[in-house]
């Protein structure tokens, strides 16, 4: 072998012993993992008893939040519901009423027009008996009627 190889081969390994961490390091840090694992550990525990009650209250206060003003404008909308039944309701009557005024209006006008044609009918068959019992009417002239 060359002995420049197995020089630069010692060299690497001398310096890949420089940047080695010692056995003490090594536990030190170890130690310093387990407790922050330990301590991890506890949080984790701590947020497990007290995260569910937390979300609870936010979801809570969230939706209390959002549902006050949906809940005022329902109410409202139930207001103008009600509201609006009521004057149909109003509405219904009134046209019903109206309804039985035109029905008696045009009984009573069925009723003129019938009375009506039966004094016609009356006058037209006295007419037609004083004609079959040969009266006679008087005939007026408009000449004579303005003369005299």
């Amino acid at each position: 072998m060359d002995e420049t190889a197995i020089a630069r081969a010692r060299e690497r390994l001398e310096n890949a012993a420089r940047g080695r961490a010692s056995q003490g390091d090594v536990e030190a840090a170890l130690e310093r993992a387990r407790a922050q694992v330990e301590e991890l550990a506890e949080r984790a525990a701590a947020l497990e008893t007290t995260l569910p009650g937390q979300i609870r209250e936010a979801i809570r206060d969230g939706v209390r939040t959002e549902a006050a003003p949906v809940a005022q404008q329902l109410a409202e909308v139930r207001g103008l519901a009600g509201q609006t039944i009521r004057r149909l309701e109003g509405l219904e009557i009134d046209l019903l009423a109206e309804r039985h005024a035109r029905i008696d209006d045009l009984a009573l006008l069925v009723d003129l027009i019938s009375s009506g044609w039966s004094s016609i009918d009356v006058r037209l068959a006295r007419m037609e008996r004083k004609l079959d019992t040969g009266g006679s009417a008087q005939i007026y002239r408009f000449e004579e009627r303005e003369a005299s």
